[in-house]
């Protein structure tokens, strides 16, 4: 079964007598444990689509399907304790908390969420950590240190409450090629021993080159999808 499957989604916006249709009908499957990029010019409607996927948004109209979850159906309580138990996000700006060390960061959302008792915490937060090099600089805080760094300390918050799917709106954005290429890894590796779900929004050639599956968005049309990228058992 899919882990995420959408059937005629449509989203329109309102703003007085004016209308948009950001997204105008489009149908997709997506496998669990899959590397999937949206891809499309500034506009297209590729942040549209994966914030309807993460539960910041409701379609207009059509059947939304999030690990078995018709998501299109929540209300706004019911959608956030979702989010929360099965879905995390990685910004291109980062959104680390500024006044948090990296360790704390990463920390945040066991305590708002999974209510981990501390010394469960203090593992978890550790090993995940150290698993993409971030370790020695645990007691940093954020303007403390590079893009690159900080991108790191954002998947590992990403991925420490085990979600089934990790949502990344342009991740690559602020990296330069070597920063991007080691947090890229980084995802893969973690999708490969954890079996998360990774679905990108992005204009990164690096990141479609890795995406298994590759859709493409125009005008809030989906296009086409294209298999490729690599990948490891």
């Amino acid at each position: 079964m899919s882990l995420v499957s959408a059937r005629e989604i449509v989203k329109t916006y309102r703003t007085g007598e004016i209308e948009v249709r950001a997204i105008k009908g489009v149908d997709f499957d997506i496998e669990a444990s899959s590397f999937v990029s949206f891809v499309g010019p500034s506009g297209s409607g590729k942040t549209t689509l994966l914030n309807m996927i993460g539960c910041l948004d409701k379609p207009t109209e059509g059947t939304l399907t999030v690990a078995g979850m018709d998501v299109s159906r929540l209300d706004r309580v019911s959608g956030a304790r979702f989010r929360g138990e099965t879905i995390s996000f990685v910004f291109q700006d980062f959104n680390l908390i500024p006044v948090l060390t990296g360790f704390e960061n990463v920390e945040y959302p066991l305590v708002m969420v999974q209510h981990y008792p501390a010394p469960e915490r203090r593992k978890r937060v550790l090993a995940l950590l150290d698993a993409v090099g971030m370790a020695p600089m645990k007691d940093k805080f954020p303007d403390q240190l590079s893009g690159g760094q900080k991108q790191r300390v954002a998947v590992a918050r990403a991925l420490v409450t085990n979600p089934k799917l990790i949502l990344a709106d342009e991740p690559t954005a602020n990296l330069d090629h070597a920063s991007a290429a080691n947090v890229l890894t980084i995802m893969k590796e973690m999708r490969d021993s954890s079996g998360t779900t990774f679905i990108f929004s992005t204009h990164d050639p690096k990141v479609m080159a890795e995406a298994e599956v590759t859709f493409t968005l125009e005008d809030g049309l989906l296009s086409n999808s294209q298999k490729g990228g690599t990948r490891h058992a």
